[in-house]
């Protein structure tokens, strides 16, 4: 039986690498990891984010309804989250960049195979290396760091491949009512909200795994507590 996997992430989203490092744990203790396929799709938290900004503490402080002094208690909470997944967060030098041409590029990459690894490695230039990911000559670079060829991958960044693919995706989060990543739909049935643990990710697969009946809509197999995801327009830290 193919388990289809689909995860709805941005790349500004800390809890978006978490979520997908859990759900590799869970896949690499998973009995039917092999007829499992994964499909990344594209989420913008934030659609009209200026590029080349670094976040600004204190406005960002004043947009969450909290100190300066509280909202860096929170961060540091969420590097050591982080850490513990491999993820080294900066948060204070993230740049608040547009993730179109980015989520363009995640499509591009999946002709090769390469979804998964180009997906991550945009979550760290973004969440870890503070590069600006809405940066054409950026994408490429880290393109051409994953296999693919750099003046390609230019090439499709200049013209308007994938963007319907893009907004196809979001649309489609749209009609499933996802106003937060990550989000991980499993064989359009059962849904997962926010950086949930391995083992949840874990008892899913297992329970499709013995079902045979037929997928009859999504059933929320396990609702976020608003703690481990980022919502649309703002990221819960």
């Amino acid at each position: 039986m193919k388990i289809i996997i689909d995860i709805w992430s941005d790349f500004g989203c800390p809890f978006c690498f978490i979520g997908k490092k859990r759900i590799e744990q869970a896949l690499n203790q998973f009995e039917g990891r092999d007829n499992v396929e994964v499909k990344f799709h594209s989420f913008q938290l934030d659609p009209n984010a200026d590029s080349n900004i670094k976040i600004d503490i204190k406005k960002l402080a004043v947009e969450r309804g909290m100190t300066v002094e509280r909202l860096k208690a929170s961060m540091a909470h969420l590097v050591e989250k982080a850490k513990e997944v491999g993820l080294d967060l900066k948060y204070d030098t993230m740049i608040n960049a547009n993730t179109f041409d980015a989520h363009r590029l995640v499509h591009y990459a999946a002709m090769e195979g390469k979804a998964a690894v180009m997906a991550e490695r945009l979550l760290i230039a973004c969440l870890s290396d503070s590069l600006n990911i809405s940066d054409l000559k950026v994408l490429a670079s880290l393109a051409s760091e994953v296999g693919l060829n750099e003046i390609e991958a230019m090439a499709m960044l200049k013209s308007d491949a994938y963007i319907n693919d893009v907004l196809a995706d979001i649309k489609q989060g749209q009609r499933l009512k996802i106003t937060g990543v990550p989000f991980f739909v499993f064989n359009d049935k059962y849904a997962i909200s926010g950086a949930q643990s391995q083992q949840v990710f874990l008892k899913v697969l297992n329970t499709i795994l013995e079902e045979e009946q037929e997928t009859l809509g999504l059933q929320i197999a396990s609702q976020s507590k608003g703690d481990d995801n980022c919502a649309s327009g703002s990221c819960s830290i």
